[in-house]
């Protein structure tokens, strides 16, 4: 299965070792639970999907790679007692604490989370002095005399024998208490969490050309050549960066995330291309409807990847327009729950202004140490955040602040999010009409409708404000326009206040 596959089965899993019976008690007991081994190769976002779950779900997530423990790390350090048995003293061997089973208490006592996942990758690439002690603890959940806390859901990775030469094969029995999930490469699944993490169109538009170059690991006489999914992402944000700061990005620069010789040099190559594109074609024109003659005839004549690099330019920019109203919306949706906990509060309007971004700071905090928030979900409460100060610091200024200060400047803001995203369905709109009249018979339209799915970002803009071009080019995706509950959600800010 692919990784968007494997996460939701994790996903469901976690949920379902974390149900509870009428009595408070796990429905699957700890003994039963099957500690999940999800087996791919290196680089293929096992790490990342984890995050995500634990964000998701609001639960804490502790991380090890078993690769760099020793068993002394693993199990803990022996010292030695006296204890009496049948009425004479024996001095007898036991274990200080495993560091990772503390690891667990640390968290749940730091963060008053009392489930989450212990995520253990390289499970099968330990040391053979750790190799014996690390199958008990699959078996049992015990590192030494110390078992996992109930609650805390155990979760293995591995790499196969092909990508690693310490890999360590488990036995039947020991397959036998795993719930073992296998992960391949696939490109339409990360190209999807790509459109919404927001990674360079360049990237995104090369590996539609030519997409045997997303995941590849060969053997050569000089050693091993490879490029994974974690190496693209990497990539693309160094790009973003270096972009911003005028840095320039070349082969040597491309050479050290995509560690083979011939891909690195291709990508180069590409990227100077696609930066051609990107000021020959005029995007923000197409956009806004103005494009002219000399843009639409140099369209219809290029040849399928100018074509196809044109599209991703255009992508580009309106998943860069669908993600800001998207997450504007969601800051917007935040901040009136915050508000309306200021207007229901009985201490004076700047206290209680005061004391909610308080608990926001709390909460970003505890976020961040558990990794119980998403990254998305980080980002958001920091836009909140931000949102709240800048309000205390205008209400501060003011000889008699009133709540009705605050609804103004909500109402401000919203009106604002209504006036962008209007403009983003018009480029939207735009983005159709000059792909139907360029691209009447080709494949140009599909890429587009496909691409526009696979951006959540852009999916739940479409959801919400409509698109009846990209309806009309993707009648089977009409399940979109079931989502009803979000159609009205905007609107209702306005009343709630």
């Amino acid at each position: 299965m692919n990784i968007s596959e494997a996460k939701q089965q994790i996903k469901n899993a976690v949920t379902a070792y974390l149900t509870r019976d009428e009595f408070g008690n796990y429905r699957i007991p700890l003994e039963k639970q099957r500690p999940i081994f999800l087996m791919g190769p290196p680089g293929i976002g096992k790490t990342a999907i984890m995050e995500q779950i634990a964000g998701e779900l609001g639960i804490g997530l502790i991380s090890y790679s078993m690769a760099h423990h020793t068993r002394q790390s693993a199990l803990g350090l022996p010292f030695i007692v006296t204890k009496s048995y049948g009425g004479a003293e024996h001095q007898v061997s036991e274990y200080t604490m495993s560091e990772i089973i503390a690891s667990v208490y640390d968290m749940m006592e730091e963060t008053g989370l009392t489930e989450g996942i212990l995520f253990l990758d390289e499970i099968n690439c330990v040391s053979e002095t750790l190799a014996p002690t690390m199958l008990q603890f699959l078996q049992y959940k015990i590192f030494g005399r110390h078992r996992v806390p109930e609650g805390w859901i155990v979760v293995t990775a591995g790499n196969p024998p092909a990508y690693n030469k310490s890999v360590r094969e488990f036995d039947i029995v020991t397959w036998d208490r795993l719930k073992r999930i296998d992960v391949e490469p696939d490109l339409d699944a990360w190209k999807s969490y790509a459109y919404t993490a927001g990674l360079h169109g360049a990237v995104l538009t090369y590996l539609s050309i030519k997409q045997d170059d997303f995941y590849k690991v060969e053997t050569t006489v000089d050693g091993k050549r490879f490029v994974t999914a974690r190496g693209w992402e990497d990539l693309s944000r160094m790009m973003q960066v270096c972009e911003e700061q005028d840095i320039s990005i070349d082969e040597k620069l491309v050479a050290q995330y995509l560690q083979d010789p011939v891909v690195a040099k291709d990508f180069a190559v590409y990227y100077d291309l696609y930066n051609k594109y990107r000021s020959g074609y005029q995007v923000d024109e197409i956009l806004t409807g103005k494009a002219d003659d000399t843009i639409r005839e140099r369209s219809r004549n290029a040849k399928f990847d100018e074509r196809l690099s044109l599209i991703g330019l255009l992508l580009e920019a309106i998943n860069g327009e669908t993600r800001n109203c998207v997450r504007r919306e969601a800051v917007l949706t935040r901040l009136l729950a915050a508000l309306k906990a200021v207007k229901n509060g009985t201490e004076p309007l700047l206290v209680c202004l005061r004391r909610q971004i308080e608990r926001e700071n709390a909460k970003l905090s505890m976020g961040k140490q558990s990794a119980s928030l998403s990254e998305d979900a980080l980002y958001l409460t920091r836009c909140l955040i931000w949102e709240l100060e800048d309000s205390l610091a205008r209400l501060s200024e003011q000889k008699a602040p009133e709540f009705s200060d605050l609804k103004l400047e909500f109402d401000q803001k919203l009106a604002r999010l209504k006036s962008a995203a209007q403009e983003t369905v018009s480029h939207l709109d735009n983005l159709f009409s000059f792909c139907e009249d360029v691209f009447p018979d080709g494949q140009e339209l599909l890429i587009l409708v496909t691409e526009l799915t696979l951006s959540e970002y852009s999916a739940k803009f479409i959801a919400r404000y409509g698109c009846k071009a990209y309806f009309a080019h993707n009648k089977e995706l009409l399940f979109y326009e079931r989502q009803q509950e979000l159609l009205e959600k905007l609107d209702a800010l306005e009343d709630d206040l």
